[in-house]
């Protein structure tokens, strides 16, 4: 009888670290306590825990590297399947489709703008610089 009980209760809800995992955002179940230990996770707008139940409907903002990702829960599961699977458990927003489009045309035409130096200035560089610095 228990097992029953507790099977339908997966059915309504999983722990926030499970389904980030599940879904594929992090590797390992650690590293996505440690994103949402860290204020890396926002569920419904808010940070939480780790064990926080996650339900259909609800709204979860995540960060990976330099982007972030607003998903709405369509599907629980606490197992982790393939990547195709992993696509079928949440809708990302358009709002956040737009915006990490224009962030990542704007680090590339950051990156294409001021291209970083593979040398130090020299010498006679650091002079010049300091020369220019002291004139304004």
């Amino acid at each position: 009888m228990a097992g029953k009980q507790q099977q339908n209760s997966e059915a309504t809800a999983t722990r926030l670290d499970k389904w980030l995992w599940a879904a594929r955002f992090y590797k390992t179940r650690a590293i996505a306590k440690q994103m949402i230990d860290g204020g890396k996770v926002f569920y419904n707008g808010q940070r939480t825990k780790s064990g926080k139940a996650v339900s259909l409907g609800d709204t979860i903002r995540v960060r990976q590297g330099f982007d972030e990702k607003e998903v709405i829960v369509i599907a629980l599961a606490d197992k982790r399947r393939d990547a195709t699977f992993a696509q079928t458990l949440y809708r990302e927003t358009e709002a956040s489709v737009e915006t990490r489009e224009r962030n990542t045309i704007a680090r590339k035409q950051g990156a294409f703008f001021s291209p970083a130096t593979e040398t130090k200035p020299d010498k006679k560089q650091r002079r010049q610089i300091r020369q220019f610095k002291e004139r304004i």
